[in-house]
């Protein structure tokens, strides 16, 4: 009996749901900070292309208050987004490590796995990702449920079944498109400063492609830069490479407006995979002994907006994401290793 209550109410609430896509974005380590107040005073003065850089960027990016400092930094998100949006300003992560993979996988998997995940080594994901899920339940080819990313250990995070998903990420090559051909093979002629990371620009030129080209279900568009500047101590490349991510969100959603099949019923999710360290000497820096990196944020946007709920931890992103869908998290958090 109960089992046929809980199925009545699952199809009850697909009835209902006006989504049928999604768009899920993170930002790597973009800290709430940066978010929510703009430049930040403490870091104004921190590494940056020589004092002509550093008088720039102040041009650029500083303003008196933090709320025009955010706008001034993310002008589409403040102006645009957020006032039709839900932001959730303060979401915990659960998972004890705040590193990547595991920040990752909290939000894919609606869990941490503290047992089995403890950092960025390239294992495969013991449990069924969001993006599997959403496969699997509506019944969507390989094609239709797609990852473009900058960092190469998405292709381990993302799927636990190897092959489930399109995943185009680090430097790897792809011709789906002519386009992602021809940027497959520019990106190692223009190579990042890290091994393990291209530039946003390619992973997000490809995601549009393939978007607009290939029109998938579900995308999934992973930006990288603005943690690896950090790692660097490039506050003034973390602050351009937040400035591109809020252009590109801004492109994003005017190219979704624009097309009959995601107009007015797709969800754009976006969030971060942890926080960062608040001072001079740990903003930087973040993991389990670093203060505030535990704290991260996550946007809700689209019709059916108001039916994610509350989001207080990282694990209750993928939750909110299917009730939005009108499927069920219940039976996602089934799911075991």
């Amino acid at each position: 009996m109960l089992i046929r209550i809980l199925l009545s109410l699952a199809l009850s609430l697909a009835a209902f749901a006006e989504t049928k896509n999604l768009i899920l974005v993170t930002a790597d380590g973009l800290r709430w900070q940066e978010l929510f107040t703009g430049m930040d005073p403490l870091l104004a003065n921190e590494k940056s292309a020589g004092t002509e850089g550093k008088t720039a960027l102040r041009e650029k990016f500083w303003r008196d208050t933090p709320e025009q400092r955010r706008a001034a930094l993310m002008p589409f998100f403040w102006t645009t987004l957020a006032p039709r949006a839900v932001v959730h300003e303060d979401v915990r992560v659960t998972n004890g490590f705040r590193v990547s993979y595991p920040g990752y996988s909290e939000i894919l998997t609606g869990r941490a796995q503290d047992g089995v995940i403890q950092g960025n080594d390239h294992i495969q994901n013991p449990t069924e990702t969001l993006l599997e899920f959403l496969r699997r339940k509506l019944k969507l080819s390989r094609q239709e449920v797609a990852m473009f990313g900058s960092w190469d250990t998405f292709r381990w995070i993302v799927e636990k079944t190897p092959g489930s998903v399109t995943i185009n990420t680090g430097y790897m090559n792809s011709a789906e498109t002519s386009r992602i051909a021809e940027l497959s093979r520019v990106q190692r002629d223009i190579l990042s400063p890290w091994d393990a990371v291209r530039y946003d620009y390619f992973a997000f030129e490809m995601a549009m492609d393939y978007l607009t080209k290939v029109k998938p279900r579900v995308l999934y568009i992973a930006f990288g830069e603005t943690d690896d500047w950090a790692h660097n101590r490039r506050y003034d490349r973390v602050l351009e490479s937040t400035a591109y991510f809020d252009r590109s969100l801004e492109r994003l959603f005017k190219t979704l407006n624009s097309m009959p099949n995601y107009r007015n019923n797709t969800a754009v999710v976006i969030t971060s995979d942890h926080g960062r360290g608040s001072k001079l000497e740990d903003w930087s820096s973040h993991g389990s002994k670093v203060e505030g990196a535990d704290r991260i944020w996550a946007v809700i946007s689209g019709p059916d907006q108001n039916r994610a709920g509350p989001i207080k931890t990282q694990s209750g992103i993928a939750p909110a994401i299917l009730r939005m869908m009108g499927l069920s998290p219940e039976e996602f958090l089934r799911t075991r290793p």
